[in-house]
């Protein structure tokens, strides 16, 4: 028997989303005449770690407050297996970040030795969203957690906002302090895998934020938050990664970083963010150089306020092009080492909040807090088209297309075998295009601002 190609699209101007076109066969005669994408799945590369969103504060009050009805759809559309997007994967935060209802610690103002410790304000809005979400997708959601912020009597401008740094007579409690939050969410049931150094630790941002150079990172990672795990016996069950901000910055920081002593073997990965580049091949370097390393995105989307940077836009929330970002973000992403893709905010409201900073974004879904209608963006189904398809363990496997440009694409192979390539087209006008999947083909066209699954069963 030939094989086969099952081929789901997302097209602008079709309203069926996920439109599953029908299955053809793969034959040895096609035409080339045309833009071609090439795969040959004996070429493995990484693997396929999962997707998933950020269990910001806001995003757990929105859901708090959401009726029965909406909150149920929304972890269906998120986190269910067959009908939703088979997220695996999420982001929380230590202590408050920009999408929490305000600035906030677990302790009370200069508890150095952490006796007022107390996690309850998680579970009232965070905790109870990401068991929700275990439960609808039947296994615990892997949780990366990362610090926006110390507490401000910790740092040398005694704000938790607006930059400044940790100072270094409160590493030890500091560190301290962030593996409580740990061992504290893994007694709540939560599955925290990963821990972030600190976001973005070259921002110094009207919000919750704390800076730090490639060394002072380094050492908080090795010689205090590594040492305090091992105190706990969770040095082999919590990894940990660093940079945790933009792609752009990646190879000159990580370098500095890893040079320290004991942090090659000591740091799991590099996480970063998109903002301020779109230029995936320095994902490639830093792969090539630390190869043991392994590469997460774990924060991306449309600023709806600022309108500063490649991923912001002024054309308003839901607009076409916003989902295109995701689209070929994620594919040059993947084409360039990524293992696993955390998007940000699961769910805002429909101002794109709440924020106490005013630092308004768009999310896949949102909620009309006022009718309770839940909003799915473009973004949500370009999203679908590689996490309904692409499973935990896949390996990225060969795939070049020779377009000149605008046609983007990327493959895996499934654990049983089958594969998967996406197709995103972003020119304005249909495409034909060959697709060849280790030497057997077809012909088919893709529409102009368009993303398409193409399944081939073997």
């Amino acid at each position: 028997m030939e094989p086969t190609i099952r081929i789901i699209q997302t097209a602008q101007g079709n309203n069926i989303k996920w439109n599953d076109l029908g299955i053809l066969e793969l034959r040895d005669y096609f035409s080339f005449r045309m833009d071609t994408v090439v795969v040959d799945s004996s070429q493995e590369f990484q693997t396929h770690l999962g997707f998933g969103g950020a269990f910001t504060e806001s995003a757990a009050y929105v859901m708090a407050n959401a009726s029965d009805e909406a909150r149920e759809e929304i972890l269906r559309a998120y986190f269910n297996k067959e009908s939703g997007l088979a997220y695996n994967l999420g982001r929380a935060t230590i202590n408050g970040c920009d999408f929490s209802l305000d600035p906030y610690t677990y302790i009370e103002d200069g508890d150095v030795e952490l006796k007022t410790f107390n996690m309850d304000r998680e579970d009232k809005y965070v905790v109870p969203f990401i068991k929700q979400a275990s439960e609808e997708a039947g296994e615990d959601i892997g949780i990366l957690c990362a610090p926006w912020s110390p507490p401000a009597f910790m740092k040398n401008n005694k704000d938790m906002n607006h930059g400044g740094r940790l100072l270094r007579k409160y590493y030890g409690a500091w560190a301290k302090y962030m593996v409580r939050y740990v061992k504290g969410m893994l007694e709540r049931g939560i599955d925290i895998k990963t821990m972030s150094v600190q976001n973005e630790p070259e921002a110094k941002q009207l919000w919750a934020s704390c800076k730090y150079d490639p060394t002072e990172e380094a050492m908080l990672a090795v010689d205090y938050i590594y040492e305090e795990l091992k105190k706990e016996g969770l040095e082999d069950k919590i990894r940990i990664v660093i940079l945790d901000h933009n792609r752009d910055i990646m190879f000159r920081r990580v370098r500095e970083t890893l040079a320290y002593k004991n942090a090659k073997d000591i740091v799991w990965g590099i996480a970063y963010h998109w903002y301020g580049s779109d230029k995936s091949e320095i994902l490639t370097m830093a792969h090539e150089i630390y190869p043991k390393q392994h590469l997460v995105f774990t924060e991306g989307c449309v600023e709806l306020v600022n309108n500063s940077g490649s991923t912001s836009s002024k054309a308003g929330i839901g607009a076409w092009k916003h989902g295109e970002i995701y689209g070929h973000n994620m594919i040059n992403d993947f084409n360039n080492y990524t293992e696993g893709w955390v998007d940000w905010n699961l769910v805002l409201d429909e101002q794109g909040g709440p924020n106490y900073a005013g630092n308004y974004c768009e999310a896949p879904i949102m909620l009309n807090t006022k009718t309770n209608e839940v909003i799915y963006n473009v973004s949500y189904y370009y999203i679908g088209h590689f996490s309904r398809y692409i499973k935990p363990g896949a390996k990225r496997i060969l795939c070049l297309n020779d377009s000149d440009k605008g046609i983007y694409s990327v493959a895996y192979k499934n654990p049983d075998g089958q594969i998967i390539v996406v197709v995103q087209n972003e020119l304005n006008k249909r495409n034909r295009i060959a697709v060849a999947v280790d030497g057997k083909g077809m012909n088919t066209e893709v529409p102009p601002h368009s993303i398409t699954t193409f399944i081939v069963e073997k």
